[in-house]
């Protein structure tokens, strides 16, 4: 025969898709850590006590073909119905070059958050693009870079009105008004922390019996009114005031900032982002200058570079939880990044008079709507609207929203007698149409004259968007490039391996992000008839089966949309059980000192005392400072948070100990989910112990990080606990939601469940031993020129290993910057660094990485090393360095050159490729500028000339 017969298969799990290295690649890194095979390796790095016993299997894996036709079989069984419900979800245009350039493009969703700003330029601008439509469309100093979802952004102005506010009162005013998942969410986050939320009529509000309050416009019902009365009455008595409001309908309305609102807050889903069954989306958060060092989440500001030009960059860090821990004001550490990112760009896209057409009509197309139904006789209310009607149908709701889902629109039950409505840019003169023939109406578009009922008094005077980013052609072309211009100043997961410990930068496999555009997916209303999104039950029941069969656990809630997110619901769960026992009182968490930061924060949410457990000399928990803290706490003792394997990168073997010491205090034990990439197959944290986990399914589970979100944190949880899970946000019931919508982001959902299917049981389980495979090939090549600060007792490490970069700060004045600066310049993000121990570089390259690229980033490491070693035996100058003066630019080719090292050795180190080697657009970002001159909205042009004399 001319061709022996092969079983390879193009696409084979094991080779071409999430594990880099192959079978040969392995065997020589295994030679070089002195093992036979990986079950060796396993075997030394992983405590046997803690092995799980059955190996997962749900059966073969599916190829990608087989994938993409089972996904397509399951989002059929999604009925896309033309939405009218509202409520904070709209129908919207997706323009075709901001989804295939951003939304589809891994060079922006493959990025990480943007704390090596040098490497981050591009997102950094979209971003600060966004924040500056916020400010302007809100009419308030400062805005964020995002929050998670307009609810939870609600519940983050109430915690900040209550820290700005000089008033001393306890209560928190929502208008009854507010969209009822914002009003479910609000009352979570205040009981724990004893405010009293009161929910009523704004005519109604008491000035000095509250520190802030609430309010939404247009409301959920589609009633406008200003609130500059309620809002000054609220500053006589100290309060603050805070306004939920639609960023379209401030196209055209009076902005929350001219009625004296101190917080505003809001969704900007209808800029683009699709619906997607509640997210993500892109919630916002802007406020009054005097407020912006209480303001949560991340903050993009201006600064300058070594050279002086403008350079972009996350302002006043020191305010983020990391830092601050039990004292932060907030734990929120995922935002929505890349759909702020896709938000700003549809913006940009059509600029303030794209905007404001696309309001006007909508307000146009709901008038006609309107008087259609009036001149059939239906009364309407309000008199005057943006886009909401409510039609009272006395006894026949039932019968007008079956005949509404007939027709092929969804309508919104209010009380038991009426019918709400809300058009968006997506609404058609045909829908318009079966909204009539569903009310039993039958007549055409064009026979009803459209018109205008906004509120004179509520007009907006002001401009907005007057930045020229906002005024660019936005001819698809020159769109095109400036999407392009942007990504090419950025590096992401699709140009290196980003070795960031904890965060598991690993692949997101074309095949997995695929179904997430489908429109079965992309275009379902949270809100919508469950029969009518059967596709989505069955993927989330059948995900939920598969991560309780990893984990452990019995029950598993989608809802939180982020890992801290999911931290606090576990806590939650576990407050209400204590609350459920009669044990209230447990409110004592012991937390180790080698936590995750935002475990304290989180901590600190629920009501909790954070009580801190020192740590051994090997990084470990120290048992004996645990016990006598246990015992000490025992009476109020409510949980633990601890991290496995640890944030040190080690697999504790006193787990079980730590765990078994909790249980006998009455204590629940929370086990955080970040370092899954290290245990699943391999261990499962359910049955070390732990009663509650969270998982963050943007590293394990494959969903992309986006440049700092979208992410998804949802928790499992023993069967003591499944009853006390988070809620429906529209249910009214205890424990109450924590989040937007019930299942979270649930349009991100087919990417982890994809994940699982494609990669088996027995992939998964290659996939957590290559990952350790790959954090020890990596201490094992650096071994001797850096210290690994911690090891197990075989010597090895988990997924992870801490570089000790602490030492060369005396020896060479070389800090663990310079060396993160220096990695730009060979090509690479940097790891995690300063965290968990400040001085420090945690490495983690997880499984998709390939032997290639490993030896080019251990090449990288080491020639840098020998930098430093050059610097300490006075070969180079202390200050005048490659490493003090990295990152280099393209500026640094040309011009004078008066350093004591070549152009070459600066510009291209080894582990740089020469061809396409990756060039930052600025130089190393001064910080401290930054944050003395506060910048976070789109400067001025000329601003850009003077910084770069």
């Amino acid at each position: 025969m001319p061709f022996e017969p092969t079983d390879y298969l193009p696409y084979d799990f094991a080779n071409r898709r999430h594990i880099g290295p192959s079978p040969s690649e392995m065997a020589e890194m295994f030679e070089a850590l002195g093992v036979e095979d990986i079950d060796q390796l396993i075997g030394e790095t992983v405590p046997k006590g803690i092995r799980q016993e059955a190996p997962l299997d749900w059966g073969k894996p599916l190829s990608e073909r087989e994938l993409l036709y089972h996904m397509r079989q399951v989002a059929r069984k999604n009925t896309v119905v033309t939405s009218l419900i509202g409520q904070g979800y709209h129908g919207t245009v997706t323009p075709p070059a901001i989804l295939r350039n951003i939304f589809e493009n891994p060079a922006w969703y493959t990025a990480y958050t943007p704390y090596q700003p040098e490497i981050s330029q591009g997102r950094l601008e979209a971003l600060l693009n966004y924040q500056t439509m916020v400010s302007d469309l809100t009419g308030l100093e400062i805005a964020n870079a995002s929050l998670l979802d307009e609810a939870t952004a609600a519940a983050e102005a109430m915690t900040m009105a209550q820290r700005g506010a000089k008033s001393k009162e306890t209560r928190f005013f929502v208008d009854e008004n507010c969209h009822p998942q914002t009003i479910g969410v609000v009352k979570t986050r205040a009981r724990p922390l004893g405010i009293e939320v009161v929910v009523g009529d704004p005519d109604t509000l008491a000035p000095g019996e509250v520190f802030g309050a609430l309010f939404q416009y247009p409301g959920t019902n589609g009633h406008l009114r200003d609130f500059t009365d309620q809002i000054a009455a609220l500053h006589e008595a100290d309060a603050l005031g805070v306004v939920a409001a639609d960023p379209m309908a401030l196209c055209l309305l009076k902005e929350p900032g001219a009625m004296g609102a101190d917080i505003a807050v809001g969704t900007t889903q209808r800029f683009g982002v699709p619906m997607g069954y509640g997210g993500p989306h892109a919630a916002y958060i802007a406020c009054r200058d005097g407020l912006k060092r209480s303001l949560p989440g991340r903050l993009v500001g201006v600064s300058v570079d070594a050279r002086g030009n403008r350079a972009y960059r996350l302002a006043l860090q020191t305010r983020e939880q990391h830092i601050r821990r039990e004292k932060a004001t907030s734990n929120v550490c995922t935002a929505q990044a890349l759909l702020a990112v896709m938000a700003g760009f549809y913006a940009v896209f059509h600029g303030p008079e794209g905007l404001k057409a696309i309001a006007q009509r909508i307000h146009r197309k709901t008038v006609r709507l309107a008087r259609g139904l009036e001149e059939a006789g239906f009364a309407i209310e309000p008199e005057v609207f943006f886009d909401t009607i409510t039609v009272d149908v006395g006894l026949f709701q039932k019968g007008v929203l079956a005949s509404g889902v007939q027709n092929g629109v969804n309508l919104r039950p209010v009380g038991d007698t009426k019918i709400g409505i809300t058009v968006d840019e997506t609404t058609r003169p045909a829908t318009i149409e079966r909204v009539w023939r569903a009310f039993g109406v039958e007549r055409e578009v064009g026979s009803v004259e459209a018109g205008y009922r906004l509120p004179e008094d509520l007009l907006r005077e002001s401009d907005y968007l007057q930045h020229d980013v906002f005024h660019m052609n936005r001819a698809e072309t020159e769109m095109m490039r400036y999407m392009r211009r942007l990504a090419d100043r950025d590096l992401a997961l699709d140009r290196a391996m980003i070795p960031l410990g904890s965060c598991t930068m690993k692949l997101n496999a074309a095949a997995e992000m695929m179904p997430v555009s489908w429109p079965e997916f992309a275009n379902m209303h949270p809100h919508c008839p469950p029969d009518q999104a059967e596709g989505y039950a069955e993927m989330v029941t059948d995900l939920s089966e598969k991560l309780c069969w990893i984990t452990g656990y019995d029950a598993i809630s989608m809802q939180p949309n982020s890992g801290a997110q999911g931290e606090y619901a576990g806590l939650l769960t576990i407050a209400a059980y204590h609350e459920a026992q009669g044990q209230g009182h447990r409110k004592v968490c012991l937390i180790p000192v080698n936590a995750h930061g935002t475990n304290p924060a989180s901590a600190q949410m629920v009501g909790w005392k954070v009580v801190p457990v020192k740590c051994d000399a090997k990084g470990s928990i120290d048992i004996e400072d645990f016990r006598a803290k246990a015992e000490k706490h025992s009476d109020e003792l409510a949980g633990i948070m601890i991290t496995y394997p640890s944030t040190h990168g080690v697999f504790e073997e006193t787990v079980r100990e730590v765990c078994q010491i909790t249980h006998d205090h009455g204590g629940q034990v929370y086990i955080d989910g970040a370092n899954m990439n290290a245990m699943v197959g391999l261990s499962r944290p359910g049955d070390l112990g732990g009663d509650v986990s969270h998982l963050n399914l943007h590293k394990t589970f494959c969903i992309p990080h986006g440049g700092g979100g979208p992410g998804m944190g949802p928790i499992g949880v023993k069967e003591h606990l499944a009853a006390h899970l988070p809620s429906d946000p529209r249910s009214g019931e205890t424990p109450g939601p924590v989040s937007a919508a019930a299942f979270g982001s649930p349009s991100l959902l087919p990417i982890s469940w994809a994940y699982c299917l494609m990669m088996g049981g027995a992939g998964l389980t290659q996939a957590t031993k290559v990952a350790i495979l790959n954090a020890n090939y990596i201490a094992k090549r650096l071994e001797g020129a850096f210290d690994v600060l911690y090891k197990g007792p075989e010597g090895r490490v988990a997924h992870e290993c801490i570089i000790d970069t602490r030492p060369f700060e005396k020896s060479a004045g070389i800090t663990v910057d310079d060396i993160a600066k220096r990695l730009v310049d060979c090509g690479f993000h940097a790891p995690t660094m300063s965290w968990p121990v400040a001085g420090t570089l945690m490495v983690e390259p997880t499984e998709s990485e390939t032997k290639a690229e490993l030896d080019r980033f251990c090449d990288a490491m080491l020639a840098i090393r020998a930098e430093i070693r050059a610097v300490e035996e006075g070969e180079i100058d202390r200050e005048n360095n490659p490493l003090k003066h990295a990152p280099h630019t393209v500026e640094d080719l040309v011009g004078d050159w008066d350093r004591p090292y070549s152009r070459d050795q600066g510009c291209f180190p080894p582990g740089a490729f020469r061809v396409d080697k990756y060039w930052p657009p600025v130089n190393r970002v001064d910080n401290v500028y930054g944050d003395r001159n506060l910048i976070c909205t789109c400067p001025p042009m000329e601003d850009y000339a003077e910084a770069a004399e």
